[in-house]
């Protein structure tokens, strides 16, 4: 017997009843830049918009926008052959101040299975590229960074498959890396693709790691969000107070899913993380 969940239906009611004051609010000047460290997911959907137009140049846009310390993107290179990356990433490192944490092995690509983490004036520790099981192609960047304006973390950005089953091995394997670094302070954050709740929910298998969270943020589908496929999710009771989609008209365009963002609070915890990176792969200065 498993737990009926009824909070589904009711943000779904939710979001029709805002519908109209969505698309009634007009974000005519950009909001103030928040304080702290601020982490973002984006699913870009190969950057194409909800009009079906391939358009890098309006995905760069939302990600100026959203102005993350941290941000994870999923579906950021094309899928099949050699993945090709489809950001002009040079360019958003010149507005932006936005790097690419590098992967190997993938000469075309800007990420790992078309996961993609750039982080802004640090460095990064380490980095390991994870495939995921399942019937799709899937896969989760890792990555230690130490953060000039915010200490330290560890950063595990995945996109998981569309199948219950390959979700649940996913986040199992997850689960396992989690726990051999346990005393890390860690952000999972992605398309996890997941809509359930309760013990049937791949989400379920994260409660031993991440335990309870911030009420989760419908993100897709852009235009109307009624479903929380996106998550940012964290090991340390109390570093994110909420999560909410970054909910422009742009966004509301770009993209088949809306950004999800958060502040982390990273005051305390240097002294808790990675420690010595003993064989740091890759690293950048700024």
């Amino acid at each position: 017997m498993h737990a009926r969940n009824d909070s589904l239906p009711a943000s779904i009611l939710a979001s029709i009843r805002n519908r109209k004051k969505r698309l009634d609010t007009l974000h005519p000047e950009k909001a103030p830049r928040v304080q702290g460290t601020l982490i973002a997911s984006y699913n870009v959907h190969k950057c194409v918009g909800n009009d079906r137009r391939f358009d890098p140049e309006r995905t760069s846009r939302v990600i100026h926008e959203i102005d993350a310390d941290v941000i994870a993107l999923q579906e950021a290179d094309t899928r099949f052959g050699e993945r090709t990356g489809i950001l002009d990433l040079n360019r958003l490192e010149r507005e932006t101040g936005l790097l690419p944490v590098p992967v190997t092995g993938m000469s075309k690509a800007h990420g790992w299975h078309g996961n993609v983490v750039l982080f802004k004036k640090g460095l990064v520790r380490d980095v390991h590229q994870i495939n995921l099981p399942g019937l799709e192609p899937r896969g989760a960047l890792v990555a230690e960074l130490e953060l000039e304006a915010g200490g330290a973390l560890r950063i595990i950005a995945a996109h998981f498959g569309l199948l219950r089953h390959s979700r649940a091995r996913q986040a199992k394997v997850l689960v396992e890396l989690m726990g051999q670094k346990s005393d890390t302070p860690t952000i999972l954050l992605g398309d996890l693709n997941e809509w359930r709740l309760g013990d049937r929910s791949s989400l379920h298998t994260f409660q031993s790691i991440f335990g309870p969270q911030p009420a989760a943020v419908p993100s897709f589908p852009a235009r109307l969000p009624v479903l929380a496929l996106d998550r940012i999710m964290v090991n340390r009771k109390g570093m994110v107070a909420t999560v909410e989609a970054h909910d422009t008209p742009l966004a509301r365009i770009a993209s088949d899913h809306l950004p999800i963002k958060a502040v982390v609070n990273l005051s305390g915890e240097e002294e808790k993380v990675v420690g010595k990176a003993s064989r740091p792969k890759a690293g950048h200065a700024r």
